[in-house]
């Protein structure tokens, strides 16, 4: 498989869908909301982008199967090759006119994610990387933050909207960091968190209650900028276990404060 060219098709994907995303805002109104469960938006626009995304990536690589957020797509997931696809990750923001939402677009072969792109549309800006290839923002090479010491980081995360058995937790998590960094932003997009680490805007994002398609893309980014991803407990299955902690140097650290809170069952 030659991924540069792969590479350059998904980004031209990404970017019309994009445009079609924008237009549709300027449209948009409160009686296209639909929902999906509590808090859990969805519209049309939702809908019909995915709808492109998936009939362009389908030409493009014929074989491979999907893992979308919408479940427009005729074909499901396949053995080797997939796309995980969140053709507004943000919508609750998009639905409110504000411009922070993104597209987030990844390619797993088997259990391993080799490409991924976001893009947001609204400051034009394109974050992509590829398996061994370094993680760029609009044809800029990018790197995860140098800062060294949770004193000194800003750090992005996620309010949930459901689970709300985690609350307590995750409140005293969000206590903890609140008196021991430089602050805490809550974007509403989990893919644009993550590119945000990888280029060294947040120096590091945790969430639960994710879904494949909010970290896919975001977390091959922020690995191939120099930073770690793993779920709360330090494994590899950040991808479908529902929680992710991303960072620069500085997540080791992160991860002793979000222990110290956390339960979920598990053994720490």
């Amino acid at each position: 498989m030659y991924l540069n060219h792969l590479l350059e098709q998904t980004l031209k994907t990404v970017r019309d869908t994009g445009r079609f995303i924008l237009e549709e805002n300027q449209k948009f109104s409160v009686a296209d909301i639909e929902y999906k469960g509590r808090n859990d938006l969805v519209s049309y626009v939702d809908k019909e982008a995915e709808k492109l995304l998936v009939k362009s990536l389908s030409n493009i690589l014929p074989d491979a199967g999907f893992i979308t957020e919408e479940g427009t797509a005729d074909v499901g997931k396949a053995d080797r090759y997939n796309w995980v696809i969140d053709p507004v990750d943000g919508t609750t923001n998009y639905v409110h006119n504000l411009p922070f939402y993104a597209i987030s677009v990844g390619l797993m072969e088997e259990e391993e994610v080799i490409l991924g792109a976001i893009y947001e549309p609204n400051r034009d800006e394109m974050f992509y990387s590829t398996r061994n290839g370094a993680a760029y923002l609009n044809n800029q090479e990018i790197k995860v933050s140098r800062v060294a010491t949770l004193e000194e980081s800003l750090l992005a995360t996620g309010f949930p909207y459901s689970k709300f058995r985690e609350m307590p937790a995750y409140i005293g998590v969000v206590q903890d960091l609140m008196q021991q960094t430089h602050g805490l932003r809550r974007m509403g997009s989990a893919a644009l968190d993550l590119a945000y680490v990888a280029c060294g805007r947040f120096e590091g994002f945790f969430e639960y209650n994710l879904k494949p398609w909010d970290v896919a893309a975001g977390a091959l980014i922020v690995q191939q900028a120099g930073g770690s991803v793993t779920t709360f407990t330090g494994t590899d299955n950040y991808i479908f276990g529902g929680e992710l902690v991303a960072g620069c140097d500085i997540r080791p650290a992160l991860m002793e404060v979000i222990k110290k809170h956390w339960y979920s069952g598990k053994d720490y």
